[in-house]
Order: C-alpha cells, then sequence, then structure tokens
C-alpha cells in the first residue's frame, strides 16, 4: 500500500474545514481534505448564518454564489416564542444574513481554500507517531494511506477522529437528537423574515421554524431516546393551536444526533499530540443552533495554531489551546442567562428588544427563561448543565481544566 506525504490532513469537507485549510494553504503549506461522501454532498442545518460568520465567509472566500442560498437567501433577524405568548424580534446588527444551502456552500468554500480534496473517501483510523500521524482511510473499497505532521478532525459531531483519539468520549457528553421536518404552507402568520424559536418546556430543548424555497421547516431537538414523530406532532399542533399556523403534512424529514453538550457544559475536545479537533466536532453551538460561524471561526484558529506552532518550534496543542479560548468564550456566552437578558451574545439586541416591552411582559420573559433552564434537570447531565448555568451567573464558566 503507497503511502502519500503532505503537511495536514483534513478529515471532513465542512465549513470548519474550509476555514481550517484556508490558512494552511495560504501559509504554503499542503493541505488534503478526506471526505467520506460524494462531493457536493448534503448536509442538515437550517442554513441560517449569523452575521459574524457571514462576514467571515465575505472576508475570507468573497462574495457567495446564488447557487449557495436557498429561497428566501436572507433572514433579517430571530425572534424568541415564550410559553406565556410574548415574543420579541431582533433584527441581527449589521443588516441581513445569508440562508445557506449547505450542500453548494460548502462545497463552494472547500474549492475556494485551496486544499486538495479526496471525495468518496473514508477515514478509517490513525497512528501519532511522535513527528507524524500515519491515518488511514478507503476508496472505492482499496485502503489508502497518508503520512502527515498534523491531523484535523472537522468531521460533525459524530467525529470518528475524536473516536479515534477518545475512545469513551461519546459517552462523557450530553446527546440530542434534533429532526426537521418540510411542510407545504396552508397558512403561516409567522414572519418569513425571521428564524423563530421557541424557550418551551413542553414543546423540547430546541424547537424552531422558518421558511425555505416555498415551505415551513418545523424542528425540534431532544434527547436522545424520545420520539421524534411525537415530539414533531406537539409542535405542529402547539404553533396551529397558539399561533394560527396551519401546514400540509410533511413533505420530507431528516435528523441527526448533536451534541449540545460541551457548549453546555464546558466540556470542548481539542485533540493531543498532532491531532486537532475543531468545529462541532470540538463541542461549537451557539445557543438558537446556529454552529457555522463558531465552526468557521475555530477552523480558522485550528489552522492558524498549526502555523504558529512550527514558526515558534512549540507544541501544537500548546498553540491551539491558548489561541481557541476566546472562541470557547465566545461560544459559551450564549448560553449565559445574564448575557442572554442584558448582553448581546447572539449579534441581536435582546436588551432592547426587552426593555420595549411591559414591566409584566419582561418578568414572564424572564421567568420562563429560567424554567427553561431548569428544563435540562431532567438529563442525565442536568445537574452538570445547571451547574455550568449558575456559574454563569456568578462566577468563572471558562476554566480550561475542563477542556479535553
Amino acid at each position: 500500500m503507497t503511502m502519500r506525504s503532505v503537511d495536514v490532513i483534513i478529515v471532513g469537507a465542512s465549513l470548519s474545514a474550509a476555514a481550517a485549510a484556508k490558512r494552511l494553504v495560504d501559509a504554503g503549506l499542503e493541505t488534503v481534505v478526506l471526505e467520506r461522501k460524494a462531493l457536493p454532498r448534503h448536509k442538515i442545518c437550517s442554513g441560517i448564518l449569523s452575521p459574524r460568520g457571514h462576514r467571515f465567509l465575505i472576508e475570507n472566500f468573497g462574495p457567495l454564489p446564488r447557487e449557495a442560498l436557498h429561497d428566501p437567501t436572507w433572514c433579517r433577524g430571530v425572534t424568541f416564542h415564550f410559553p406565556s405568548m410574548v415574543s420579541m424580534s431582533m433584527d441581527f446588527f449589521g443588516g441581513t444574513t445569508p440562508h445557506l444551502h449547505r450542500k453548494f456552500s460548502d462545497y463552494w468554500a472547500i474549492q475556494r481554500s485551496g486544499a486538495e480534496v479526496h471525495d468518496e473517501t473514508s477515514f478509517t483510523g490513525l497512528a501519532d507517531d511522535g513527528d507524524h500521524v500515519v491515518v488511514s482511510a478507503r476508496k472505492d473499497g482499496e485502503g489508502i494511506r497518508y503520512r502527515a505532521r498534523q491531523v484535523i478532525g472537522a468531521d460533525g459531531p459524530s467525529s470518528l477522529v475524536t473516536r479515534a483519539i477518545y475512545p469513551d468520549y461519546p459517552k462523557q457528553i450530553p446527546w440530542f437528537f434534533v429532526g426537521q421536518k418540510f411542510h407545504n404552507i396552508i397558512e403561516c402568520p409567522l414572519d418569513q423574515e425571521y428564524f423563530h424559536f421557541w424557550f418551551h418546556p413542553d414543546l423540547g430543548h430546541y424547537t424552531w421554524s422558518h421558511a425555505r424555497d416555498g415551505q415551513q421547516i418545523v424542528g425540534v431537538g431532544f434527547k436522545r431516546g424520545d420520539n421524534f414523530d411525537a415530539r414533531h406532532r406537539n409542535v405542529v399542533s402547539y404553533l396551529e393551536e397558539k399561533h394560527g399556523v396551519k401546514l400540509d403534512p410533511h413533505t420530507t424529514h431528516e435528523g441527526c444526533a448533536e451534541n449540545f453538550g460541551p457548549s453546555l457544559v464546558n466540556r470542548y475536545v481539542f485533540g493531543k499530540g498532532n491531532v486537532l479537533i475543531t468545529g462541532q466536532a470540538a463541542g461549537f453551538l451557539n445557543m438558537i443552533g446556529e454552529g457555522m460561524s463558531c465552526a468557521l471561526h475555530s477552523g480558522a484558529i485550528c489552522g492558524e495554531a498549526i502555523v504558529e506552532a512550527r514558526l515558534r518550534n512549540r507544541p501544537v496543542q500548546e498553540m491551539y489551546r491558548r489561541m481557541i479560548a476566546s472562541e470557547v468564550r465566545r461560544t459559551t456566552d450564549q448560553w449565559n442567562p445574564l448575557k442572554i437578558a442584558f448582553d448581546r451574545p447572539h449579534e441581536a439586541d435582546f436588551p432592547a428588544a426587552l426593555m420595549r416591552l411591559s414591566w409584566r411582559e419582561r418578568r414572564l420573559v424572564l421567568r420562563d427563561l429560567w424554567r427553561f433552564v431548569l428544563l435540562y434537570k431532567e438529563f442525565k447531565w442536568g445537574r452538570e448543565i445547571l451547574r455550568a448555568s449558575m456559574s454563569r451567573l456568578f462566577g468563572d464558566a471558562y476554566p480550561m481544566r475542563r477542556w479535553i
């Protein structure tokens, strides 16, 4: 079996992979991206990008092509809905943001990164020998091996790279199932210019809806093991009863396991030795389920850390963990109840929207927010999640000792 030698191997053709590859290629490092599916490939995602993520794409890859966008092509902001029937619409800072078609936006970004891409190539394992890593893969049923100075795992929440270096890691964090169904619309009073999110304990841990390509998406996230169809029916009934949303039966559906846990309890995983983990594989996910912006930024930091480690002749993990701390703080702030109420962690002005409400409505919103946080007590990791929430309220929420 022949072995290809390169500077860096990246597993997964994701947005975080594209960001990392861009930094590496720009620094003159030979970079190969392995992707198990044929490109362009489908990606389960709402596609609503944050303003910060939008700025990153423009600054690093240029204007988005039309094929990389769904219809409506943009989103104005986010609307939070509460059990008390108070709703708060907040425009994103800096104007509208794109509604990405992940199948084509990810492929476009990977192509623009300049990295060499090997699609239909499945990662099967690795061995870190100290000064290099040997990566095993398969293509067309045949084994392939690569030798690289560093390897980056950018292969999503169920990362095989993470499992290769930490086989027990999936057992150490909370897992959720997130699914969305697509409906033809009979009547929908929900403003199509906004992404809608419900802080409602009876609906699930993560409930959302927005327009896409002439249909309405209804999505729900819940602890793994619950019934998707039952959870979804409950949300559809609630939307019709409380918001006047009338939909035809769904035409298609999709879902996947999600690692909400790391950003909830600050248990990120960044790899070890010459293997680095980034994006959602590392645990980066914003509170309203938007992981694209932190994937892009953490991927870029990962690539920069490799470049800096080589320039300074320092261990790559030392550089990465030092440089990634700012992204950890930014992402973890998304789950901070005080930050949500009195700051602007979601790039939309929640405090201003809150002040537009009456005193009674403000009290109801803050009460509903706290009850939503308490929802996690029923989960296996509920106590740790609540402790993390309290530490964000009253103390330091970012101890590096919690990182893996």
